[in-house]
């Protein structure tokens, strides 16, 4: 299987992970009666959490991706341990990018994280915190979210205080504030507000306005948020996003054609005869 099918079938598995698997409990209303994106789900619970380390982390990838796709990962860990200096750091970009090659984001944002210590610059800092956010999404694991979350948040503030105006930072911050990442979800849904004000078609704010509206049961702001995004880019992951919106919505036809859109940007036979199944329950 092509590395882009793998990418995507990891990009379903989120989908269907972060909507349903994950709790959602505690909806809020902002006070705020414009902002219409602000029901959002409750943080997660975060007290008393045994963090994790790289090590623990990387152990359950290698689990994952299984030992013949672990074993250059393994050797760059073992020269790691002897190396300092400039070859410590281009060691854990190696690993980083080897993690990322097999789609395990949790191990590859503690590399990215300990080269934005050394490098100090936003964008490495955004980089961490993006791969941190991309591995609470792609988690079932609820003792390891608090330890994503945490870094997540501490990532994005860094490269703010580098940045203050960089969306992708205000953005990456706000998504791990609403998944739990602050006292209130309220704080990271005014960020992501702010961020679409200044650029009504950031993809990354509009798609994540779109799913928390969602998991707080506003369909109709979720199809409107996805529409923004398939209009500059259509993709899978917001394909699927509005078929879910417009099934929850009543309106069979419009998600049956998403449903079918999302089938030809997939072309595996699982995934097709799933798209297939929800189809069946719509007709």
């Amino acid at each position: 299987m092509k590395k882009p099918q793998i990418v995507l079938i990891i990009a379903v598995l989120a989908i269907v992970g972060y909507l349903y698997v994950q709790p959602v409990k505690g909806l809020q209303k902002a006070e705020d009666a414009n902002h219409a994106d602000t029901k959002a789900a409750a943080p997660a619970a975060q007290a008393q959490a045994n963090f994790l380390s790289v090590e623990q982390v990387s152990e359950t990838a290698k689990s994952a991706i299984g030992q013949s796709l672990a074993a250059p990962i393994t050797e760059l860990e073992g020269k790691l341990k002897a190396a300092d200096g400039d070859a410590k750091k281009d060691i854990e970009k190696q690993l980083a990018t080897k993690w990322d090659d097999v789609n395990q984001p949790g191990p590859a944002a503690f590399y990215y994280k300990s080269v934005a210590e050394s490098e100090k610059t936003a964008d490495a800092w955004i980089t961490a915190g993006n791969h941190f956010n991309d591995a609470y999404k792609l988690t079932q694991d609820t003792t390891a979210q608090p330890t994503y979350l945490t870094n997540a948040v501490q990532c994005f503030e860094q490269a703010r205080q580098l940045a203050p105006d960089n969306l992708d930072a205000k953005t990456g911050l706000g998504i791990a504030y609403v998944n739990g990442g602050a006292p209130s979800p309220m704080a990271g849904i005014s960020l992501l507000l702010e961020v679409v004000k200044q650029d009504p078609t950031n993809r990354s704010a509009n798609l994540n306005l779109g799913v928390f509206s969602m998991k707080s049961g506003q369909f109709e702001k979720a199809v409107e948020r996805f529409k923004t995004v398939i209009a500059q880019k259509p993709e899978l992951e917001p394909y699927f996003y509005l078929a879910e919106s417009y099934k929850q919505l009543g309106r069979k036809k419009e998600a049956i054609e998403a449903y079918t859109k999302c089938k030809t940007m997939m072309p595996d036979p699982a995934f097709g005869q799933r798209i297939d199944e929800y189809i069946k329950e719509l007709n």
